[in-house]
């Protein structure tokens, strides 16, 4: 029997999936320590734990620490945000748990860490520094040119993420934006090209997995214009991603990964070339473990569970294109209509596998996955790009 410790500090919808599929592997004894108390999650979920801790803070390895150690001895520890990472990586090293160590995690957590790591291998990537003045910032933007991103050295999901165009806005970013050497902002070289993400899964040292994303617009396009409905593919094949397929576990294996699931963020410059933005480590969020389960015909929420506790994973073929659009809302107020369905229904019937529709009423969504999706899927890549284009140029969430 393997003892393992689930992190989650709040017990969202798409958490409780990661938990509820790791509650069904054979001899896995599954505790969970979390900020939310046990009742949030469905009963037949929280039926199947071997043990509960709720503690104030599951960033702090503290707490963390003190809540494993009262459930006995651990074997393996895990959890799907990334914010948790380095922190689970303190507790493993702490208890003798095997797993993704301190410098490792780290190395994906930190930003222009990462990049430096990513430097020295000899991985492509932008040009960067870590900034702590005025005059630095400037320094860089005159050695660089524009456009530049602005990022937190430790973030994740875009959020806190500026495109800059001149000096004007440069100049009116630091007028609303705190900078110091305590406080610095990682500054970046912003890199042409068609924006991907690349997920892959490392057994031992070793890729045994991967699939890439296509994004438009790009993910810092939709955070710059809340209005923008935006959309991802999944290709029916690899085709044509030869280079990703060998600068993107280099980079892994750079940043110090055994054994794990990386979300990467990578352009494909005009001449074919690579080149990483940043990676992490953990499963991907936005609906893509769905994504990547529709287009291979398996459960990569339960293959994750599997990975990171019993230590395999079946490599699944890519059986099908699949397609994605995020619904955000349009105008101001809460939503009052969804327009379009009939007309898009019409277009990509059979196709559709998943829909999530906002309720009437509500307020829009603040985070960029909008305010719900729907994922069609077929044998082609063209035809579903064709009924991602039918999607996004008919269905309309209103505000009001």
């Amino acid at each position: 029997m393997v003892a393992a410790v689930f992190v989650a500090p709040y017990l969202l919808p798409t958490t409780v999936r990661f938990l509820a599929a790791a509650l069904d592997l054979e001899n896995v004894a599954l505790g969970l320590i979390s900020t939310d108390p046990l009742d949030r999650l469905p009963r037949e979920v929280a039926a199947g734990l071997a043990a509960h801790r709720q503690i104030a803070d599951c960033l702090d390895p503290d707490q963390l620490t003190e809540a494993m150690s009262s459930m006995g001895p651990v074997d393996r520890i895990l959890g799907p945000l990334e914010e948790l990472q380095v922190p689970m990586a303190q507790v493993r090293e702490r208890l003798g748990v095997s797993g993704l160590g301190v410098e490792a995690a780290a190395n994906f957590r930190d930003k222009e860490r990462m990049k430096s790591v990513l430097d020295a291998a000899g991985v492509p990537c932008a040009r960067h520094r870590l900034v702590g003045s005025a005059a630095d910032l400037w320094s860089f933007s005159a050695e660089v040119g524009y456009p530049l991103v602005l990022k937190p050295p430790a973030g994740s999901g875009s959020r806190s993420t500026y495109r800059l165009e001149s000096d004007e806005q440069l100049a009116e970013w630091m007028r609303w934006n705190r900078l110091s050497e305590s406080e610095p902002i990682l500054c970046e070289e912003f890199m042409v090209g068609r924006e991907h993400s690349f997920d892959c899964v490392f057994l031992g040292g070793e890729p045994v997995f991967w699939s890439v994303s296509r994004y438009y617009p790009t993910p810092l396009d939709v955070l710059q214009n809340p209005w923008i409905q935006w959309a991802v593919i999944l290709p029916r094949t690899l085709d044509g991603y030869g280079e990703i397929e060998r600068v993107g576990p280099a980079a892994i294996s750079a940043l110090g990964l055994e054994t794990g699931l990386v979300h990467m963020e990578w352009f494909q410059r005009p001449d074919g070339s690579a080149a990483v933005s940043e990676a992490a480590v953990r499963p991907p969020g936005a609906q893509f473990t769905t994504l990547i389960s529709h287009a291979h015909e398996f459960d990569l929420y339960a293959a994750w569970g599997r990975l990171m506790i019993l230590g395999t994973f079946e490599p699944p073929a890519r059986r099908y294109a699949v397609g994605a659009v995020y619904l955000r809302g349009q105008g101001a107020g809460e939503i009052i209509a969804i327009e379009g369905l009939d007309t898009a229904q019409a277009e990509v019937e059979g196709m559709v596998v998943d829909v999530r529709l906002p309720p009437l009423g509500t307020p829009p969504s603040p985070h960029y996955e909008g305010d719900g999706y729907v994922i069609v899927r077929g044998d082609e890549t063209e035809a579903v790009e064709e009924a991602v284009d039918a999607i996004l140029a008919n269905v309309r969430v209103l505000l009001g």
